[in-house]
């Protein structure tokens, strides 16, 4: 029998020790206090959004063309204030999963040494949009009890890859409209500073969750592989209707029930859920994650085109 040679077995871990020193080093270069990064007592700008028009969840619909312009600005400020609602409670679940990923593995090795530093940046994320959400004077947006109680579940009996699988439906999801948003001057300039910190932060996150989820899904047994595709097709139906509350239309003076209704059926709003998780449904089906009798879940979550 051949020998396995040893630098040939400590390679995968080198690799990741690797990766997790370049991202240590990018995080020491470039994080942010958002405290003093933004100024949070400047007044909003008349006329500009809070919100992307083309991503709000009833733009192109024929309630959205019997809005007036105040109402379609001020829809954009509920949506702005639910998406930064629920970031808060995908980042807290997000910091649980690491917390336990981290808990067995040695605490000097630079993976778990950035583990905590993405954890501590979590931490000012969720304290940032907690603080964009009192600025912009709405009520604080929650998921429903179901979806609520879900991610209870999900973030207790999620196996190893499905941590990281969550981590990037809830991540690259809101980076990609992050990214439509910071750099848009018809937008409120604390939704962008918000946006622009969350999206430099956030890309080191995204390295550091596909490296590994690539890696356990070369090395975590079958069963684990297979409860992770079934878990994480729910995660991804749980996140995709969790990102707009329909109490955001409420507050608005529209009906909840329609309004859900025609955002949920609207061709552009799939094809804008589509495109924000294009790039990551292509590692996922890359890395063996879409398939088998998981799949039917990942594409009734509108995510998959």
């Amino acid at each position: 029998m051949a020998a396995v040679s040893p630098s040939a077995g400590a390679s995968p871990l080198a690799s990741r020790e690797k990766i997790a020193e370049r991202l240590l080093d990018a995080s020491a270069r470039h994080s942010f206090d958002p405290d003093t990064e933004l100024d949070w007592d400047a007044p909003f700008e008349e006329g500009k959004w809070f919100w992307p028009p083309e991503l709000c969840s009833l733009y192109d619909t024929p309630l959205w063309k019997q809005l007036s312009q105040e109402q379609r600005i001020e829809l954009s400020r509920h949506e702005a204030a639910s998406l930064a609602s629920v970031g808060i409670w995908f980042e807290i679940i997000l910091m649980q999963l690491l917390l336990r990923h981290a808990y067995d593995l040695d605490p000097t090795s630079g993976h778990v040494r950035y583990a905590l530093t993405e954890i501590a940046d979590e931490c000012r994320h969720s304290k940032m949009f907690a603080r964009l959400v009192t600025r912009l004077g709405t009520p604080v947006y929650r998921p429903s009890r179901l979806d609520h109680n879900m991610g209870r579940v999900l973030k207790t009996v999620s196996t190893t890859p499905g941590a990281f699988t969550g981590t990037l439906l809830a991540e690259e999801i809101l980076d990609w409209m992050q990214r439509l948003t910071f750099p848009d001057e018809r937008i409120q300039p604390l939704t962008r500073g918000v946006t622009r910190i969350h999206v430099v932060e956030e890309s080191r996150h995204i390295r550091y969750a596909r490296e590994e989820l690539a890696r356990q899904m070369r090395t975590a047994p079958r069963w684990e592989i297979n409860l992770t595709r079934f878990a994480s097709g729910q995660g991804a139906k749980v996140i995709a209707r969790s990102l707009i509350s329909p109490q955001v239309y409420a507050a608005v003076g529209l009906d909840p029930a329609y309004a859900a209704e025609l955002a949920r059926t609207s061709p552009h709003r799939r094809d804008v859920m589509r495109q924000s998780a294009a790039r990551l449904m292509e590692f996922l089906k890359e890395i063996g994650m879409l398939r088998g009798p998981a799949l039917p879940l990942w594409r009734s979550s509108g995510l998959l085109g």
